[in-house]
């Protein structure tokens, strides 16, 4: 850190200007990943339903229509009345679109006719499935679905793609929104938490430059991989709030390095080997953080995971370049456009008085704190015994979007959307199965309850396919239910049963998250110990963050669960109440215990520089509370209003994570950071501190005291 706390010192507007250029450039390339993203990735390629959906695409071609298109006949007009129109326009699509196939209630079978007919016999669907190669994207989807409007008919879109463009488009303008309110807020508070404009307006500089970074990343990573949609926004919504973060913890350094009669390029030098040094070790926690999220199966987790660690790479290397090198160029005049003489001064020694007269007053009684805290946050914990996981479905769109709209039309107005499972009957050891086989096993499948349907629908010399549909009205666990029974029905002699559809699918993502979510957490808690091990020299401290991020985990899972599944409060949300959605779960805990982590290591850094120097354990609880209890709370309160901003989207996942955010960010920086820390702290006294010999000589190496 100080051969290159040197080299931005001597080459200052080389590395501000070359990294701007830099930022700028791959920013504007990476733009283009919005075309590119998926709405996909939440299957477990290696589950049984995966292997069932493969065999269908191999055997029988894509089944699950891209496009379902629900035409309503005009009053005094009957179904009968617009075929004619409708089949025309169907038959115009086919020649303009590639297709690979179209059936329609004026074309289909006696037997799939009534499904695609409403119970009052009013409305009508049509299912299309585009050809895959028909060079089709999110970009380009929307503009299909005017060609399947008929003048005087009212016209619906649901289906699959239909909905995750929906998604798509909803994140990107949400994304828009989210920024254009949180990036003016985060500037007037800049500035009255800095007392001027430029130093307020370093953060916001660099959380830009950190957006178009990880957009960049984003960008490359879709050569290599899926990325999901809610990729952009994670990356954006870490991108900006951790930047801002880091800018607000490096420019307060720098300003206390002025402070204390340092010249502009000794200040920049001390405060890279500092605060700088301090963010390279949050960069690295966060980013061990979120790379246990690449254990898991599915592509959707993954590619949140590369958003996130793209997010704090961009945050961390823009911090430890492009701002120091421009504060060595601004100097002084970091603290210009100041609305008062003496206005950063006098706001920083309030923010120091106030912090040291708190954790003051904790140390006075730090049992009691403890032991109450401890206490209160179990208590908010305590709805997780009810918690379980879902998945995303149309429900998280606004009640008001058309995808959703015309889904709810699918699900209320027709006697069955066709929802169902795939039964797989394949012979062993290539052995064909017989017709009878695939009879028994249909047999079996209608006695299952919540089935109401079965029956074969494509036979080959491998393979016996049979559609399970379920009976009207069962629940989300009633098919769960259904799918366990299935799959335990007997597999006639010489063949195997596989079972797959939409309900199995989300059952098998489900079990592969709960799977894998021990050993990524097993990740982030070596990492995370090994790595403080080495930043503060000490046995207790490590632990005691893995602790104190489990405590702010559980208290935010319990406020989750009291609000998004038993539904108190969700109303004024404007959300549907829903198991949690096993995504973000892993998304939220990742995030909520990197940052727990991120600001353990803010905090603690200058209480272990003050031991270092010679302070008693509370002299550097003091210390560390003074100099660091603004800048924490700062830095969540500005982290707060960046995710805050997404609880305005109409997407309920998005506000579910903005709300999870918001609490953990409070109970973390205030209630945990410096009430319980402190106080722990102080009970443990100089057992803190210690050691062994060989830990002792790494740390003297790469310890943040140095």
């Amino acid at each position: 850190m100080t051969r290159w706390a040197s080299t931005v010192v001597s080459r200052k507007r080389w590395v501000l200007v070359l990294a701007v250029i830099i930022v700028l450039i791959s920013g504007a390339w990476g733009t283009g990943v919005f075309a590119k993203l998926s709405s996909g990735g939440f299957i477990d390629p290696g589950s049984e339903s995966a292997e069932v959906a493969r065999i269908v695409e191999d055997n029988l071609g894509p089944q699950t229509p891209d496009i379902i298109v629900i035409y309503s006949a005009p009053d005094g007009m009957t179904l009968a009345d617009i075929g004619p129109q409708v089949t025309a326009s169907l038959d115009q699509f086919a020649a303009d679109v590639p297709t690979f196939s179209i059936t329609s209630y004026w074309s289909a079978p006696a037997a799939t006719k009534q499904l695609m007919v409403s119970k009052d016999g009013t409305k009508a669907t049509a299912s299309i499935t585009v050809d895959p190669d028909a060079g089709i994207t999110s970009s380009n989807f929307n503009d299909l679905l005017p060609k399947l409007e008929v003048d005087g008919i009212d016209t619906e879109f649901a289906g699959n793609s239909v909905v995750g463009v929906a998604f798509n488009n909803r994140l990107q303008h949400d994304l828009v929104l989210a920024e254009a309110i949180a990036l003016p807020i985060t500037l007037v508070l800049l500035i009255f938490i800095f007392g001027g404009l430029v130093a307020a307006a370093v953060p916001v500089f660099v959380g830009l430059l950190s957006i178009f970074s990880a957009l960049a990343t984003l960008r490359l990573l879709t050569l290599f991989t899926e990325v999901s949609s809610f990729a952009i926004n994670v990356a954006s919504l870490l991108g900006l709030g951790l930047a801002i973060d880091y800018g607000l913890f490096i420019v307060g350094r720098f300003r206390e390095e002025l402070e204390s009669g340092s010249d502009p390029a000794e200040a920049t030098r001390r405060t890279i080997n500092t605060a700088g040094r301090t963010i390279l070790f949050s960069g690295l926690l966060l980013v061990c953080a979120f790379s246990g999220m690449l254990v898991f199966p599915q592509d959707v987790i993954r590619s949140l995971g590369f958003g996130a660690i793209a997010a704090v790479a961009s945050a961390a290397l823009l911090s430890l370049s492009a701002v120091p090198a421009l504060l060595a160029i601004l100097g002084h005049r970091i603290n210009a456009l100041s609305w008062r003489e003496g206005a950063v001064q006098r706001g920083e020694m309030r923010a120091r008085k106030f912090w040291g007269s708190v954790v003051t007053s904790v140390m006075r009684r730090p049992v009691v704190i403890a032991v109450g805290i401890v206490a209160g946050l179990m208590l908010l914990a305590s709805p997780l015994l009810s918690a379980s996981l879902g998945s995303v479905t149309y429900t998280a769109l606004p009640e008001n979007d058309p995808a959703r709209i015309a889904t709810d039309t699918l699900a209320t107005d027709f006697p069955t959307t066709g929802n169902g499972a795939i039964l797989i009957v394949r012979g062993i050891d290539s052995a064909a199965p017989t017709a009878s086989d695939g009879a028994a096993v249909a047999q079996a499948s209608r006695e299952v309850n919540g089935i109401g349907a079965a029956v074969v629908v494509a036979s080959n010399d491998q393979l016996v396919a049979v559609q399970a549909v379920y009976s009207e009205g069962v629940t989300t666990d009633d098919q769960s239910t259904a799918i366990r029974d299935l799959r335990s029905i007997p597999a006639p002699d010489g063949t195997e049963i596989l079972v797959g559809g939409g309900q199995a699918t989300v059952d098998d993502g489900n079990a592969a998250i709960v799977h894998w979510l021990p050993v990524m957490v097993a990740i982030m808690v070596c990492s995370t110990l090994i790595l403080l091990f080495l930043a503060f020299g000490s046995v207790v401290l490590p632990i005691k963050a893995v602790a104190m991020a489990g405590l702010s985990l559980a208290a935010t899972f319990g406020v989750l669960t009291w609000i998004f599944e038993l539904g108190h409060g969700a109303g004024l949300l404007g959300v549907s109440t829903a198991p949690l959605e096993a995504t973000f779960v892993v998304l939220i805990l990742a995030v909520v215990f990197g940052l727990s982590t991120d600001y353990e290591v803010f905090l603690m850094s200058r209480m272990v520089e003050a031991h270092a120097a010679g302070a008693t354990t509370e002299e550097a609880v003091r210390f560390g509370a003074e100099r660091t209890g603004r800048i924490v709370t700062a830095a969540a309160l500005l982290l707060v209003v960046v995710t805050g901003a997404f609880t305005i989207s109409g997407l309920s996942i998005m506000r579910f994570l903005g709300v999870g955010m918001i609490v953990a960010l409070v109970v973390d920086a205030t209630v945990i950071r410096m009430l319980l820390v402190p106080s722990l702290v102080k009970m443990m006294g100089e057992a803190n501190w210690w050691a062994p010999t060989w830990m002792k000589k790494a740390h003297d190496k790469v310890g943040l005291g140095h």
